[in-house]
């Protein structure tokens, strides 16, 4: 399987586990110049900003560990556009990474934060 097709697959079992905790999916995949993030969703109040990564071994570590602080800093910025352009710069947020592997979904809750940029 190609990279982009895993990617998908991936975001498509988080979005589908994401669904099933009641969260509400409203951007895929939003991209800005700043970069990208793979799923925006409404979790009763919480505005989560999600980081996908699908791996199929643990042989390079958790997939979590990808989310480096330079990633972080791109989707800091890239969350920063969403809330400006939607008028939602009040709104409670979080930072979450939701790692794919081939035994289940580990949801990583408040990943990073957004401490001093916001």
């Amino acid at each position: 399987m190609n990279k982009r097709k895993n990617g998908a697959q991936g975001e498509a079992e988080a979005r589908a586990y994401l669904e099933k905790k009641g969260a509400k999916i409203l951007e895929m995949n939003w991209r800005r110049p700043t970069g990208e993030i793979d799923i925006i969703a409404r979790l009763g109040g919480t505005l989560l900003f999600v980081e996908v990564k699908r791996r199929a071994t643990l042989r390079f570590g958790r997939p979590a560990e990808a989310v480096d602080r330079a990633k972080q800093a791109h989707i800091l910025r890239t969350a920063a556009l969403y809330l400006q352009e939607h008028r939602l710069e009040d709104a409670p947020l979080r930072f979450d990474v939701i790692e794919v592997l081939p035994d289940g979904i580990r949801h990583i809750e408040a990943a990073f934060d957004a401490t001093g940029v916001f």
